[in-house]
């Protein structure tokens, strides 16, 4: 593969190796896709003739005018053995205005992230800064099949949720994303800010980093050429002296050869190794979660053969709030836990807070995990709403309270500060943050000015982040959990500082026939993004519902006599295939599908341990009792081991034969489940 550029444009051509085209190897990063990014690097951000891959207006002016005359410096330095930062700064002396661009590329991956800030470093207030891009390049296709553009939509507690696309943007095709109107930035169908674009010999992905409200669109011209551009959905405002905004953190992967699935493997060790957070320097495990309050709970488990991970306190695990919310304005068929807005542990219910509690779960080498909802502040009459009323946007009916404020200052200490003392008094282990209701948004923009339209979700975000970067900090011990209504606040700077533990509410709201199907599908359709993710089977413990809730961490709860027997299986079969689901290849063996008439299947393949397994599904209308699925990524010339979870003894096959034959898979019932161990000789 060749790549030939521009100052704004980037072709590709195919010369696609043996290799990427047999797919019988693990997933590897190449030579020459390191090339291409650091091509790609030098023509659009170090060199100072090449256009930037952002845009603005400022006065009225395009930067694509403005910035070839302000004056340029660039700062380089190592951050470790993989990573390099570029500075790049432009300055205006006369509008007092300077554009950062802050430049991250990666050695190890064919990686690069950019952020870029603007500042007023004048004496008086800027002109109006708008439309700001943090990402605005242009691809071109050359000769070859069209651009397909491959994406996921987001959450919005549905069956649909995560549902993929491939969408081909022919000639003069242009289409648009955003998320639903809430600030949550993975929420609604077009809300999912990770997309993987394939063109003639290979693609980009491209990621957007924002805990508020993007926007991104995708214009294709009548010729070869296709213009991306993403951003802080509105931006259209005045900077005061001394001001600084941002736009949202853009990351591409460029990626070589006709598999999408392979530069979505690429994504998912570039995450493993550079985004997922770490606590002493180690990524989080798998683990398997009980919902409760109590060592009672733990010791039920215990007593079954099963040790729990992490005691998950959540806001409703109990006919009891852990929080004061008497009093408050929603009761009745209303959850009390809406009332929110005192963030201290009820002493009626807790009297000695959960330090008893979480010492008792660390003596057992366990984890504690307790949730907060510190935005919506939902209780008129609590500590936040009667104490600091100027704290809080008001929003709507929708929102269920106000929203504090973490764009100002004075509240992100105190935030800060009295969630930290929360943690500590508390022994947590898990930070778990909600965001429910209408989301932050309306208020955000019910505060704004017509002059300052976009500056009170910017600062806001950045107090936000600021915030979880805080807490980490003060307690490096701390893990955080990222859940807004389900999984609506998964963008790449979410995901750099916690992973989300519960991706959909969905289960919350299903019954066992639909509950599984959709179970599987979001796993089929996130395990290529999140290679951390959590769910539970929602209560049903029959082996179709609680294979389908197989992902990383796995929440259980309610154990009893009628279903520990089935508790305990789940929990074995689990903790077998966790590490490989967390560190192995992911690859798909069937289309997805939300129907009842056909198998769904895939397979995560560890290439580095030699294990790998594939889990497979039959829907309760379909006819056929077996199935041929040709697996991925196996040493042709090594021989497997498989075992059938449902089945005595073991088979042995040859790579070359599980790849070009096929493994047959049998499932006598319908709805059914097969999980197929593979272990390389």
């Amino acid at each position: 593969m060749f790549v030939r550029f521009s100052r704004n444009v980037l072709i590709l051509a195919a010369v696609v190796s043996l290799a990427v085209q047999t797919a019988l190897a693990a997933v590897t990063v190449t030579p020459s896709e390191l090339t291409q990014k650091d091509e790609w690097v030098r023509a659009h951000l170090l060199d100072p003739r090449g256009a930037p891959p952002f845009s603005f207006a400022f006065d009225s002016q395009p930067s694509s005018a403005l910035l070839p005359s302000w004056g340029r410096a660039a700062v380089d330095s190592t951050l470790d053995g993989n990573r390099r930062q570029h500075v790049l700064t432009w300055t205006n002396a006369t509008g007092g205005m300077e554009v950062k661009c802050v430049v991250v590329e990666y050695g190890d991956f064919p990686v690069v992230e950019w952020t870029v800030f603007f500042k007023n470093i004048g004496a008086g207030n800027s002109p109006i800064l708008e439309n700001i891009q943090g990402l605005d390049v242009n691809f071109l296709r050359g000769k070859g099949p069209e651009f397909v553009l491959h994406g996921n939509h987001g959450d919005f507690c549905a069956l649909e949720s995560y549902k993929p696309f491939d969408m081909t943007l022919g000639p003069s095709a242009a289409t648009n994303f955003a998320p639903a109107d809430s600030g949550k930035p993975c929420d609604g169908p077009a809300g999912w800010p990770y997309y993987n674009l394939q063109m003639p010999g290979g693609g980009a992905i491209l990621a957007i980093g924002w805990p508020g409200q993007w926007a991104s669109s995708f214009t294709r011209d009548a010729a070869d050429k296709l213009r991306i551009q993403a951003g802080q959905q509105l931006t259209h405002l005045k900077l005061l002296p001394g001001e600084e905004i941002r736009a949202p953190r853009m990351l591409l992967l460029f990626w070589q050869g006709g598999d999408p699935s392979r530069a979505q493997n690429l994504w998912r060790h570039w995450y493993l190794a550079h985004e997922i957070p770490r606590v002493y320097g180690e990524p989080p495990s798998p683990f398997m979660a009980v919902g409760d309050d109590n060592m009672g709970a733990v010791e039920a488990y215990m007593n079954a053969g099963m040790k729990p991970d992490v005691l998950w306190r959540d806001a409703d695990t109990k006919p009891y709030d852990w929080y004061p919310t008497a009093g408050g304005p929603f009761k009745g068929n209303d959850p009390t836990w809406l009332n929110t807005g005192t963030w201290e542990v009820d002493s009626n219910s807790y009297p000695h807070g959960f330090l008893p509690l979480s010492a008792a779960v660390h003596k057992l080498g366990m984890k504690f995990l307790l949730w907060f909802e510190p935005e919506r502040v939902g209780g008129t009459n609590s500590w936040l709403a009667t104490n600091h009323s100027e704290w809080l946007l008001t929003g709507t009916s929708g929102t269920y309270g106000k929203i504090l404020n973490e764009g100002n200052p004075i509240v992100f200490h105190w935030l800060t500060n009295h969630m930290d003392g929360m943690i500590k008094a508390n022994g947590l282990d898990w930070y778990r943050e909600d965001m429910n209701g209408d989301g932050p948004l309306p208020a955000w923009r019910n505060n704004d000015p017509p002059d300052r339209q976009g500056i009170t979700e910017n600062f806001y975000a950045q107090g936000h982040l600021a915030y979880w970067d805080a807490l980490r900090a003060m307690n490096p011990h701390l893990r955080i959990d990222s859940c807004a209504s389900g999984g609506r606040r998964n963008d790449l700077e979410s995901m750099r500082r916690a992973v989300p533990l519960w991706r959909t509410d969905f289960v919350q709201f299903s019954d066992p026939v639909v509950l599984g199907d959709a179970s599987q599908c979001f796993t089929y359709a996130l395990s290529s993004w999140l290679p951390f993710q959590g769910t539970s089977s929602g209560g049903y413990w029959d082996s179709y519902n609680f294979r389908s809730a197989y992902v990383t961490a796995f929440d259980n709860g309610g154990i009893n006599p009628s279903n520990a027997a089935a508790q305990k299986q789940a929990w074995e079969e689990w903790r077998q295939i966790a590490p490989t689901m967390l560190n192995g290849d992911f690859y798909t063996l069937t289309p997805y599908s939300l129907t009842n008439t056909v198998w769904i299947a895939w397979q995560f393949d560890w290439a580095e341990t030699g294990q790998g397994y594939i889990q497979a599904f039959r829907r309760r209308d379909n006819n056929q009792p077996s199935q041929v699925f040709k697996l991925k990524g196996l040493d042709p010339a090594a021989r497997y081991t498989i075992r059938n979870l449902d089945a005595q003894g073991s088979t042995q096959m040859s790579g070359a034969d599980l790849m070009r034959k096929g493994l047959k898979v049998q499932i006598q019932d319908k709805p059914g489940s097969a999980v197929m161990i593979y272990t390389r000789i």
